[in-house]
């Protein structure tokens, strides 16, 4: 009560000063702000005191992407700040009500491209978000089936496609995109990209996002090198042409071809938040995929694309 009637007699004070004092540009930003806070506490000083006590409970601190002695190179996330005057304002003449506190998101001071360029196994273990990354260079057959499923969903993916294959299946690669999802880059022939020089890996994706850019006018932010076989050069040279070399965190292995059960149980019992789970268009991938999708959904994770997973942005900010 003692602070109300001190910010009450400080606003008189602003009040009663002289045109030539409050002419100082100085001095104006000063009062301003001081008349600002004296409305705010005199105004409602309960609801302020309430938003205060909020805003301690929910700011979140931002996380700043990291370099992972194990696993790479790790996102950051975006953290959460309460506006007090913009709440304020918003309550006006209401209650106090959290679902009514203006928020905004505070962005890492270091993201992923700050950092010396590094592969990706999974997003940040903040953010309970998970991605679906599908390699094809094969099982084209199988592909109408697992984007139906996915739509059935509600999910978009992100697949990883292999050059040559791209250019025999340009209908596919269009289909993919006017489905939603995202298309990676998964080298031009499935090389072993650990056993080849820099002049040959650039030419394996430039010859890949060509092919890919020719038929969906879009170039690949994202490079999963085939078999996850890479060296460091491989990653500097994805770097250089725009994208993010990912690798998984949860493997279905199923290119063994394992049953739908075993492959939805293995996905279900290693999913996390941040996951990036590796699959291919196989029969047995298909028939598992829609029991996979409902079953990451009740974990209580949201499912999204490789770079939706990989961006710092709360899921309360991706479409």
């Amino acid at each position: 009560m003692k602070k109300t009637w001190i910010h009450l007699f400080v606003f008189v004070i602003i009040l009663a000063m002289t045109a030539e004092t409050i002419q100082n540009p100085y001095t104006s930003m000063y009062l301003t702000s001081l008349k600002e806070e004296a409305i705010m506490v005199s105004g409602d000083s309960s609801l302020h005191n309430d938003i205060v006590e909020a805003k301690a409970k929910l700011d979140i601190k931002p996380i700043n992407a990291v370099v992972d002695r194990v696993w790479k190179g790790i996102p950051g996330y975006n953290g959460v700040e309460v506006e007090v005057k913009a709440s304020l304002e918003q309550m006006e003449g209401k209650k106090f009500d959290e679902e009514m506190l203006v928020k905004k998101e505070i962005e890492p001071e270091i993201q992923l491209e700050d950092l010396k360029p590094s592969p990706v196994y999974k997003g940040n273990p903040n953010k309970p978000m998970v991605a679906l990354m599908i390699n094809v260079a094969w099982g084209e057959e199988y592909l109408p089936d697992m984007l139906k499923h996915l739509k059935k969903g509600n999910v978009h993916a992100t697949f990883f496609l292999d050059g040559s294959w791209a250019k025999k299946n340009p209908d596919l690669v269009r289909m993919i995109n006017e489905e939603g999802h995202e298309i990676g880059n998964h080298a031009y022939s499935h090389p072993d990209l650990k056993q080849m020089n820099n002049a040959s890996i650039h030419k394996e994706l430039e010859d890949t996002n060509k092919v890919i850019e020719a038929a969906i006018d879009k170039k690949p932010t994202v490079f999963a090198p085939p078999s996850g076989s890479y060296a460091y050069n491989s990653v500097e040279v994805a770097h250089r042409l725009g994208m993010q070399t990912v690798l998984w965190s949860v493997d279905t292995v199923d290119w063994k071809k394992p049953s739908p059960h075993v492959i939805t149980t293995r996905v279900l019992q290693k999913v996390h938040a941040g996951a990036l789970v590796l699959m291919h268009p196989t029969e047995p991938t298909e028939q598992s995929l829609e029991a996979m999708i409902r079953g990451i959904k009740e974990r209580g994770y949201h499912l999204g694309t490789v770079s939706q997973v990989l961006d710092s942005k709360r899921i309360s900010m991706i479409p």
